[in-house]
């Protein structure tokens, strides 16, 4: 289909390669050949008036007009696929549909395992994919490479509709042995001792109680940075170290690490 001289399915390919930024791995996801996929990226730039990607490496880097195409293209086609391709009403029962999530470690031992058993009895073909956090989820989001997000409030963004799935608290847990545990923990002693601490991501996002600690412009013991909260317990045996958990997982963790709140 041509829209004002433009074929329409050169856009799924410049989409794929904003995606993937590797030409061999974008013409695989849309099922081209890398000829093929090199003669639409010619065809593109002849368009548009614009190189569209530079070469470092193996890696497609776009330039500024590329970059300004893709959220509207991305939009496009997704809009296109939700209005015309998937017509037909959900059936749970029937459906083996996989859904994409971006969830924590958190999120997924403590609620989302539960949503699994229920699905399980009541659409066995229903399958999932659960994503690790990524840099910028609402971009995933918007782009269509996941279906859903499962995150603190503090991190959604107001373009896409949420609800409030279940309230959690922080807690403050270490190792059973911790002397440094054994009267009343003020803020003080808090900021004082080492922590285990999580960070999401290639850009290392902190944590809710990081991110509320460093708006108030205040700075703690960080000695040990783990990249999900399940690796916080492990790291807290037999050490005065401490460690900031939603108190779920620490309940869970507790059956089988010695800690404790």
């Amino acid at each position: 289909m041509r829209f004002k001289g433009l074929d329409l399915n050169l856009l799924v390919a410049l989409d794929a390669l904003m995606t993937d930024r590797n030409l061999t791995a974008a013409a695989r996801s849309i099922n081209l050949s890398q000829p093929a996929m090199s003669a639409a990226v010619a065809r593109l730039r002849v368009y548009f008036c614009d190189e569209l990607f530079t070469m470092r490496g193996r890696e497609h880097v776009p330039t500024p007009r590329a970059e300004g195409l893709a959220a509207p293209i991305r939009e496009a086609l997704v809009h296109i696929q939700l209005s015309v391709i998937s017509r037909d009403v959900f059936n749970p029962a029937k459906s083996d549909r996989r859904f994409r999530i971006i969830l924590s470690d958190f999120m997924a031992v403590a609620f989302f395992r539960k949503i699994v058993e229920r699905i399980a009895r009541e659409a066995p073909a229903v399958g999932f994919e659960l994503l690790p956090l990524a840099d910028d989820p609402d971009e995933v989001l918007r782009r269509g490479e996941a279906d859903f997000l499962i995150l603190s409030e503090l991190f959604m963004s107001s373009a896409h509709p949420k609800a409030k799935l279940f309230e959690e608290t922080l807690v403050c847990v270490g190792c059973r042995t911790n002397q440094q545990l054994s009267g009343q923990l003020t803020f003080e002693r808090y900021m004082s001792m080492g922590h285990v601490v999580v960070k999401f991501g290639r850009t290392r996002r902190p944590s809710i109680e990081e991110w509320c600690l460093l708006e108030h412009g205040l700075k703690r013991r960080n000695e040990v940075i783990v990249q999900s909260f399940s690796m916080i317990p492990p790291m807290l045996l037999n050490t005065d170290r401490i460690g900031t958990m939603p108190f779920r997982l620490v309940k869970h963790f507790e059956k089988t690490i010695p800690v404790r709140i």
